[in-house]
C-alpha cells in the first residue's frame, strides 16, 4: 500500500469524521431544494402546496366570548392533534392576555370531519393549589403548558395529557406536573389525575391538587397510563418543561437545548427526531437512545416549532417557518420527499397574516407551533395530511394538506362545482377561510348549477381562494362573478406568477369595475349587484406584457400593461378584502398597542359567487 493511498485514505476518515454523510447521525436530514423565502412577503414569494385548504377553528373575542371559546381570553396558542372514535381532538392552552400569564388552562374542541368544528371547552381547568401550599418565591401563579396533547393506550382508550407549572416560568424547578384524563367515547372525560411529577421539585401527591394515577379504581385507566409513561418516544415530548433528572428520558446530549420534539420512523426502522432551531437527531432503537441532536444547516428556522412525519402515500414531509426571526413567524411552509432523509419541492401552507386584533406579550406574528397527528394515533379518513397551529398566538387554525404533497398543476382549468356538494371539500384550490369570512360550495344558482360562495363579515380579515394552473407564457382565462349586494364589501381578483407577483388586477366594488395599474385604479365598467358577469382575459407576458379583457363580451381593455413583467403566470386568486403586506419584518411586536377597534363584532355581510372558471388548454409552456 503505497504512501499516497494512505494518506488519502485518512483524509477520507477525518472528513467523513468532520462532515458525516447526509442520512447519518451527523446529518439526519437535509433540505436540498433552491426554493428560499423571501421575508418581505407574508407567503415568503413561493409556490402554494396545492390544494391546501386553511380553516379557522377559534376566532379570538375579548368583548363576545360567548362568540368563541366563552372566556374572553386572547393569548391562544400551543395545539394538539389527534383523531379518536371517527372524531379530530384539538387541544391548546389559553391565558387571558400575554405568554405564560396566569391564570392559564387548556380548551378542547372537536370535529367529525376536521373541518367543522364545535365551541371550544375547558378540559383543564386553571389550578388551584390545596389549603396551605403557597407559590414558591419567584413566581406569580399557575399556567399550563405542553408539548404533547394525546395518547391512544395499546387497548384504544384516549388519554388527554397537559402540565401545569407556574407563572412565568412553568420550567424545570417552575413546574409542578404532567395530569392526564381520560375520553369516553360517550363524550364524557374521566377525572384529572396526575401522571408524573416535575423531577425538579418537591410536588408529590400530599401537596397538588389532584391525585396520582395509581389512586384511579378503574384498571384500565392505570394500565393505559402505565403504557404511556412506558413510550420513550412519546414521553420525550415532555423534556421541555422537566428535563428529567431522575434519568426518566433517554436522550443525554443537549439536554437543555431542544424543545418541542416531533418525530417519525425512516424506511430504515430509523427514528428521525426534529426540535425547535434546525435540531434533529437519530435513534435506533425507538427512542432508547439518541445520537447528539445537531443543528441540520439546511433547515433555516427560528424558535417555531418544526413537524415531521410519513404521510399515508409512504412519503415524507415536515412543516416549519422558514425565516430565522424569532418574532416573525411566517410563512408556514412544507417539504417533501421519499425517503425521510432528502426533502425537496417546498411549497405554502398558510400564507396569510390577519392583523393581530389584540396586543399580549410575545404573541409572535404568524402561522406557527404547528403540530400533526403523531405516530401511533388513528389515521383520518382520506387522503390528506393536516396540521394545527395558531396565528399571531391568538386564534386556532388547521389545515388539510392533499396528499401526494404537489407545487405545481400538471394540467388546466375547468372547474363549474357542480358535482361537489354542499360546504365540501373544493379540490385543487387553496382555500382560506376564517370563521367570519368563509369560502364554500353553494347550491346558487340552483342545486344543479352549483358555484363557489364568498362571504364576508370579519372587519380585518378576508376570504380567500386561489387555483394553480399549469404556468405559461400566455394565458386565455374566464370565470363568471356575481354580487350579492351594491353598496358594500370588495372582491378582488389577480393573475399571478409562482412568486405570486402580480400580473394583472381586476377590482369588483360598489358597482365598479376598476383595472389596477400600480397604486392607480382605472374604472373599466359597472355590475349591477344580482346579475352574473361573464369575465375573460387573455394574457401575454412576452416583452413587458399586456392583457385584453372582456365584461360580459365587450372588450374593457385593449392591450394593457401588466401590473409586472413576468416570464409566467400560473395563479388565479379571489380575495374579498385588499391585498395586504402589514404586518411586515418592522412592525413592532412588543409594543403595547390598544385593541383594533371594532374587533369582536362583525360587520355588514358581503357576499359573492364565481363560477365557470376556465383557463386555456392551449397556455406555452415557458417555466
Amino acid at each position: 500500500m503505497n504512501k499516497e493511498f494512505i494518506f488519502f485514505s485518512l483524509a477520507l476518515m477525518t472528513a467523513t469524521t468532520i462532515w458525516g454523510q447526509t442520512g447519518t447521525a451527523v446529518e439526519p436530514v437535509r433540505y436540498v431544494g433552491d426554493e428560499v423565502a423571501n421575508p418581505n412577503y407574508h407567503d415568503g414569494a413561493l409556490r402554494y402546496a396545492v390544494g391546501v385548504e386553511n380553516i379557522q377553528v377559534m376566532r379570538a373575542n375579548r368583548t363576545h366570548p360567548e362568540n368563541a371559546d366563552g372566556f374572553g381570553w386572547t393569548y391562544n396558542h400551543a395545539p394538539n392533534l389527534t383523531y379518536w372514535n371517527n372524531t379530530f381532538y384539538l387541544e391548546y392552552l389559553s391565558n387571558p392576555v400575554n405568554e405564560h400569564e396566569d391564570p392559564g388552562h387548556t380548551l378542547l374542541v372537536t370535529s367529525k370531519d376536521g373541518r367543522n368544528w364545535g365551541k371550544p371547552f375547558e378540559i383543564f381547568p386553571p389550578y388551584k393549589a390545596p389549603d396551605g401550599v403557597k407559590i414558591p418565591e419567584g413566581y406569580k401563579g399557575y399556567i399550563m403548558h405542553q408539548r404533547m396533547g394525546f395518547y391512544t393506550a395499546p387497548d384504544e382508550r384516549l388519554l388527554i395529557v397537559a402540565f401545569y407549572g407556574h407563572s412565568y416560568d412553568p420550567f424545570q424547578k417552575g413546574g409542578i406536573g404532567r395530569v392526564v384524563r381520560e375520553a369516553y367515547k360517550d363524550g364524557t372525560y374521566g377525572p384529572i389525575y396526575f401522571v408524573r411529577y416535575e423531577s425538579q421539585a418537591q410536588w408529590n401527591e400530599t401537596n397538588t391538587s389532584y391525585p396520582f394515577y395509581k389512586k384511579s379504581k378503574d384498571r384500565g385507566f392505570v394500565k393505559a397510563c402505565d403504557a404511556l409513561l412506558a413510550d420513550k418516544l412519546k414521553t420525550l415530548q415532555w423534556v421541555d418543561e422537566d428535563r428529567g433528572i431522575d434519568s426518566f428520558y433517554q436522550l443525554k446530549d443537549s439536554i437543555n437545548v431542544v424543545q418541542a420534539l416531533s418525530y417519525y420512523h425512516r424506511k430504515d426502522g430509523q427514528v428521525v427526531g426534529l426540535w425547535k432551531k434546525s435540531f434533529a437527531a437519530l435513534s435506533p432503537d425507538n427512542g432508547l437512545s439518541w445520537s447528539a441532536p445537531r443543528k441540520m444547516p439546511t433547515l433555516i428556522m427560528a424558535g417555531g416549532k418544526n413537524w415531521g412525519q410519513r404521510t399515508t402515500d409512504g412519503r415524507y414531509a415536515m412543516c416549519y417557518n422558514p425565516i430565522e426571526t424569532q418574532q416573525y413567524r411566517y410563512p408556514l411552509i412544507v417539504i417533501s420527499g421519499d425517503d425521510g432523509i432528502l426533502f425537496d419541492n417546498m411549497g405554502v401552507v398558510h400564507g396569510e397574516i390577519p392583523p393581530r386584533r389584540f396586543y399580549g406579550d410575545c404573541k409572535d406574528f404568524g402561522p406557527n407551533y404547528m403540530r400533526g397527528i403523531t405516530e401511533g394515533e388513528a389515521t383520518p379518513p382520506g387522503n390528506n395530511m393536516r396540521l394545527t397551529y395558531s396565528v399571531n398566538k391568538e386564534d386556532i387554525w388547521i389545515s388539510r394538506i392533499p396528499l401526494p404533497i404537489k407545487v405545481e398543476a400538471d394540467r388546466q382549468v375547468d372547474d363549474n362545482f357542480n358535482a361537489l356538494e354542499l360546504g365540501s371539500i373544493v379540490p385543487d384550490w387553496n382555500i382560506y377561510s376564517p370563521l367570519w369570512a368563509k369560502v364554500s360550495v353553494a347550491d346558487f344558482p340552483s342545486q344543479a348549477n352549483k358555484s363557489l360562495k364568498f362571504e364576508d363579515q370579519d372587519p380585518y380579515d378576508y376570504a380567500r381562494a386561489i387555483r394553480v394552473f399549469k404556468a405559461g407564457d400566455k394565458a386565455d382565462i374566464r370565470f363568471k362573478v356575481y354580487a350579492s349586494q351594491p353598496d358594500n364589501g370588495t372582491f378582488q381578483f389577480e393573475v399571478t406568477d409562482r412568486h405570486g407577483s402580480i400580473a394583472i388586477c381586476l377590482i369588483f366594488e360598489k358597482g365598479n369595475i376598476f383595472a389596477v395599474t400600480g397604486d392607480i385604479r382605472k374604472k373599466i365598467g359597472s355590475y349591477e349587484a344580482g346579475k352574473w358577469l361573464d369575465v375573460a382575459l387573455k394574457i401575454s407576458t412576452e416583452g413587458l406584457g399586456n392583457y385584453h379583457a372582456w365584461i360580459n363580451g365587450e372588450e374593457k381593455v385593449n392591450a394593457g400593461s401588466l401590473i409586472h413583467a413576468l416570464k409566467s403566470v400560473e395563479r388565479l386568486s379571489f380575495r374579498t378584502g385588499d391585498y395586504r403586506n402589514y404586518p411586515d419584518r418592522k412592525t413592532p411586536n412588543q409594543d403595547p398597542v390598544p385593541p383594533l377597534p371594532g374587533a369582536d363584532v362583525p360587520v355588514e355581510k358581503a357576499i359573492y359567487y364565481i363560477d365557470d372558471v376556465q383557463t386555456s388548454a392551449t397556455i406555452t409552456v415557458n417555466n
